[in-house]
């Protein structure tokens, strides 16, 4: 359940995906796998946390339909940023990725990055608490730390996937590099639709 549910989240491209790809191409594989580790190592425990955290939701429905409008506005904002805001970055010299001159480095850039991004946090609570509800899930704790620990293995496989794929087409990969925004845009725009219809259905 946990590599399906991560792979599924982390599939369409974004920050972390996409950064995998690029050091592929500018520093090889095995660079980029190091970047990989780091970010599927945080992305364990932000899954820990957000499964902890839903847990205590999960007898509190009241602070989740609280938590639901936070989201809503907070993709909505992201949608509007990455569709509109980041179009009138596209003509501008791309920055190159940081390169911090060690595996060791990219390992940190990798776990920076994933702890920057916030999203399997929110991700995760809502998961647990929807598949709790319809008996798929639990909160013992070998439960949750299987399901986490699939989570981390689901993050990697997917960046490294990336990391193979990018690679292979290298000189074809320009207009994902151009258009990611919109992806990332796309998938905000979706899950606040998601989000919306779900509280006007609560409410």
């Amino acid at each position: 359940m946990g590599v399906v549910l991560s792979a599924a989240g982390v599939m369409l491209p974004g920050l972390l995906n996409m950064t995998a790809a690029k050091l592929s191409l500018k520093e090889g594989r095995q660079r980029a796998v190091i970047f990989a580790l780091g970010a599927a190592l945080v992305v364990f425990f932000q899954t820990y946390i957000a499964v902890s955290f839903a847990k205590f939701l999960y007898g509190e429905p009241h602070i989740i339909y609280v938590l639901e409008e936070i989201g809503l506005v907070i993709f909505t904002v992201l949608t509007i940023f990455f569709l509109f805001i980041a179009r009138r970055k596209k003509d501008k010299k791309t920055k190159e990725v940081v390169k911090l001159g060690s595996r060791w480095g990219n390992f940190l850039l990798g776990a920076l990055l994933s702890a920057l991004n916030f999203f399997p946090i929110p991700y995760y609570v809502f998961i647990s608490v929807s598949f709790s509800s319809y008996g798929y899930f639990t909160f013992d704790r070998l439960f949750i730390f299987l399901f986490v620990l699939g989570v981390m293995t689901g993050s990697f496989l997917v960046f490294y996937l990336y990391i193979v794929f990018f690679k292979r087409i290298e000189n074809r990969t320009e207009f994902f590099m151009n258009n990611v925004n919109y992806f990332i845009g796309g998938v905000t725009g979706l899950i606040s639709v998601i989000t919306l219809i779900k509280i006007i259905r609560s409410h």
